[in-house]
């Protein structure tokens, strides 16, 4: 299946801001710094919701070095994570496990919404904009106490990384990226 242009854009997207320090390669190092930025995020969180939130960052990194790395380098270029990153059949588990536990992250109170300000730091300590990430949760609908439900933020999430998306909430994470 070829990935939309949107589903490209995102693919560029995440791989820069995956790329926690910035050395134009994906490796274990960079997954423990994310992981370590966005944890830190929502102190609220319980412990078990920031564990579960780590080692879906692990897992995550330790799926694309395994299915990525056609070289055995020990880390992901920009071509190798390009060429099939918005695979469902291989990243999906991953990417499931991922969503479910970054929208957890974001419900410390665990009543099933993400409000405004704990979405909002989570997304910038991934590495979103501000305006992006305020786009985003708006096209997500917030109810009238300016919140979303877990289940809408981790399905907007898996939608991120499906190749054959465009037009989701999710775009408005690579509207004016680079700028």
């Amino acid at each position: 299946m070829t990935p939309t242009s949107e589903a490209a854009d995102r693919v560029q997207l995440v791989f820069s801001l995956f790329d926690a320090d910035g050395n134009g390669f994906l490796e274990p190092a960079d997954f423990k710094l994310m992981s370590d930025r966005v944890v830190a995020a929502v102190p609220a969180a319980g412990d078990a919701v920031k564990d579960r939130l780590a080692a879906s960052f692990r897992r995550y990194g330790d799926t694309l070095l395994t299915e990525l790395d056609a070289n055995g380098d020990g880390r992901i270029s920009p071509e190798e994570f390009d060429s099939v990153v918005l695979n469902p059949q291989r990243f999906g588990a991953a990417v499931d496990e991922f969503a479910e536990a970054l929208a957890a992250m974001g419900d410390p109170e665990g009543d099933g919404f993400v409000a405004r300000p704990e979405f909002v730091a989570l997304m910038l300590a991934i590495g979103f904009r501000r305006p992006n990430i305020e786009a985003l949760f708006d096209a997500f609908g917030p109810d009238g106490d300016d919140r979303i439900r877990v289940a809408t933020w981790a399905d907007g999430i898996r939608d991120f990384y499906r190749p054959e998306k465009s037009g989701i909430p999710g775009d408005h994470l690579t509207a004016n990226a680079s700028a």
